[in-house]
Parts: structure tokens; C-alpha cells; sequence
């Protein structure tokens, strides 16, 4: 499964996990304990975050969205 996952460095995803709360960001690397994503906090700040395998219900990757992206 980590195959699967390290496919996704560098893409937008969704984590699940098993208590119920759910986060989303960018990967940015996995290893066999952990995942590690970079999150937006606010205004400009971002963190990045480890997070425990064993602690992971699921992994999605973003749907593509293909239309003009506007921003402000």
C-alpha cells in the first residue's frame, strides 16, 4: 500500500482517519510510520504535519476539476 500512497507525493489529497475527523493537503512524503502533509492554517501560514500510519482509515486523491480558475 505505501507504493500506492508514494505515488501521490506532491498531489492534493484527503485522510481519513479512524476516529472520525478527516484533514486535507498536499503529501509531501511517506514513510512505513508516517505520512507527512503540508497544510493550509491561515492567510499566507501553512504547517506541515506528521501523521501515524496505524492512525489512517483512508487515503483519497482529489477529483480533477477542469474549468477557468479564477482567484479574487
Amino acid at each position: 500500500m505505501n507504493d500506492r500512497i508514494k505515488s501521490l507525493v506532491g498531489q492534493p489529497i484527503g485522510v481519513a482517519f479512524k476516529n472520525g475527523l478527516s484533514i486535507s493537503g498536499v503529501l509531501c512524503d511517506v514513510t512505513d510510520e508516517e505520512i507527512i502533509l503540508m497544510e493550509y492554517v491561515y492567510n499566507s501560514k501553512f504547517r506541515q504535519k506528521h501523521y501515524d500510519i496505524d492512525l489512517i482509515d483512508g487515503i483519497y486523491i482529489f477529483p480533477s476539476y477542469h474549468t477557468d480558475i479564477h482567484l479574487n
